[in-house]
C-alpha cells in the first residue's frame, strides 16, 4: 500500500469538493480547479475527509495511487491558500514590465521577450522591475510559468547575471586568470 496514497486528506474550511464520473472538482476562495483522475483509482468524499483507494495491486495502479492523492491534496491547498513563486532578475539593464496580461522581459537580448500570462495567475513586479512574484491556485501553472521565465536567461556562473529563484544560490566561477611571469 502506498504510504502517501493511504493518507486521508482533510478538506479546509470554505472549500467545496465534488467527485463525479472520474472528475474531481474543487472550489474555494482562490478559484476553481478540476482533475480527471485515472480509472484505476477511486476518490471518495466523506464529510470533510477525502480518501483515495486503488482497484487492484497492479503496477500502474500502485503508481497512480499516491500521485492522485498528491494532486488532490495540492488542489485543496491551492484553492484555499494558493501557491507562489518569487523570481529575481540580476544584471545591468535587466528588468521586467507588465502591461495587462503580457509580461515584457529585457534580459540583454537584441529584442524584448513577451510572455502572455495564463488565466488564473497573478503577477506582481516589484523593486524597479527586478523582482517578480507569481501566484495562483494551480501549483503546476505557477511553477511552469516561473520555470519558463527562468529558462529565458538562466543565471550564468561568471557574473551571476540572469533570472533566478529568490534564495537560489549560483555557484560562481573564477574567470580567466593572467598566467603571470611563468607563462611563455
Amino acid at each position: 500500500m502506498s504510504r502517501i496514497g493511504k493518507k486521508p486528506i482533510a478538506v479546509p474550511k470554505g472549500v467545496k469538493i465534488a467527485v463525479s464520473n472520474g472528475v474531481v472538482n474543487v472550489e474555494g476562495p482562490k478559484g476553481k480547479l478540476s482533475l480527471n483522475h485515472h480509472a484505476n483509482v477511486q476518490v471518495a468524499v466523506a464529510g470533510d475527509v477525502v480518501t483515495v483507494t486503488r482497484k487492484d495491486d497492479e503496477k500502474l495502479s500502485r503508481a497512480v495511487h499516491g500521485l492522485t492523492r498528491a494532486l488532490v491534496s495540492n488542489m485543496l491547498t491551492g484553492v484555499s491558500t494558493g501557491y507562489a513563486k518569487d523570481l529575481e532578475i540580476q544584471g545591468v539593464g535587466y528588468k521586467a514590465e507588465q502591461a495587462g496580461n503580457v509580461l515584457t522581459l529585457s534580459l540583454g537580448y537584441a529584442n524584448q521577450i513577451k510572455i502572455e500570462i495564463p488565466v488564473g495567475l497573478v503577477l506582481k513586479i516589484e523593486a524597479q522591475g527586478t523582482k517578480i512574484n507569481i501566484s495562483g491556485a494551480d501549483k503546476q501553472m505557477v511553477g511552469d510559468l516561473a520555470a519558463q521565465i527562468r529558462r529565458i536567461r538562466k543565471p550564468e556562473p561568471y557574473k551571476g547575471k540572469g533570472v533566478r529563484y529568490v534564495g537560489e544560490t549560483v555557484k560562481r566561477k573564477a574567470g580567466k586568470q593572467f598566467a603571470g611571469a611563468g607563462a611563455k
